[in-house]
């Protein structure tokens, strides 16, 4: 039986220093991808350093131009919190539609950003609105965040804060949930700015990406717009060209949700 140790943190740079002492340490916020992980051996980490309570990374705060949100912060929090809803009310539209409640209410913005499920919800958010990534050490753009199948650019010392978000002027997300995992099959998010509109997919390849061809064509065309790319997954669950077939339908169903 392996012995964990569990260490509760009471401020950010003590648990960055306490990852850094530690080569098998696990951040643990939400815990609702690394108990799993843990139960079924696929890691066994000999410590494991709490920072769910931590006040800096419950915070979420708008600025004029961008909305900020710590890292503790759960999945049901950004759905009720009055201040995502009024930014990016699109972002609290897909938060509350992350898993069922139990997930909801434990999940967190930073954990399941650092997992990068290619599943998962988030990492479309991010990048379709052009999110910055806040660690102890530095600030990562999305599109240099995400790296590919559960990797990011983290490295093992790093925590991540908060997550900065540009405010659009509108944004949605549409997915296909798997109908045993609650997870996307696909999920697109669009966000419209001054400039132009953002797309990204998640669900339907080995990690989120931009759908360049999508936001070239929006908002002309919103049907019917082919999903090319090379990790299209071609599993059990679904044949590579019926998840491509859900991107296009998602894509149409959050053009017409934009708010």
């Amino acid at each position: 039986m392996n012995t964990i140790q569990y260490l509760a943190s009471t401020s950010i740079p003590q648990a960055q220093q306490w990852l850094h002492d530690h080569e098998q340490a696990k951040i643990l916020a939400g815990g609702m991808t690394l108990i799993p992980s843990m139960k079924h051996r696929l890691i066994a980490p000999e410590q494991l350093i709490d920072i769910a309570k931590l006040a800096d990374l419950q915070q979420v705060v708008a600025h004029d131009h961008h909305l900020q949100i710590g890292a503790a912060v759960t999945h049901q929090a950004v759905a009720d919190s009055e201040v995502v809803v009024k930014a990016i009310p699109g972002l609290a539209q897909l938060a509350a539609g992350i898993g069922d409640p139990q997930v909801r209410a434990r999940g967190t913005i930073g954990g399941s950003v650092a997992n990068n499920d290619p599943a998962a919800d988030y990492p479309a958010a991010l990048l379709a609105l052009g999110a910055t990534v806040v660690t102890t050490q530095r600030e990562l753009h999305a599109d240099d965040f995400f790296l590919g199948m559960f990797s990011t650019a983290l490295v093992q010392d790093e925590i991540i804060t908060a997550v900065r978000f540009p405010i659009p002027l509108r944004s949605a997300y549409a997915k296909f949930r798997h109908p045993a995992s609650g997870y996307a099959m696909a999920g697109v998010y669009i966000a419209q700015f001054a400039s132009g509109f953002q797309v990204a997919v998640t669900g339907a390849a080995d990690g989120v990406f931009r759908w360049s061809e999508a936001e070239a064509a929006l908002p002309e065309q919103r049907t019917n717009i082919k999903l090319q790319h090379p990790g299209l997954l071609d599993d059990l669950h679904a044949p590579a060209a019926y998840r491509a077939q859900l991107a296009s339908v998602m894509l149409d169903q959050a053009f017409k949700h934009l708010i």
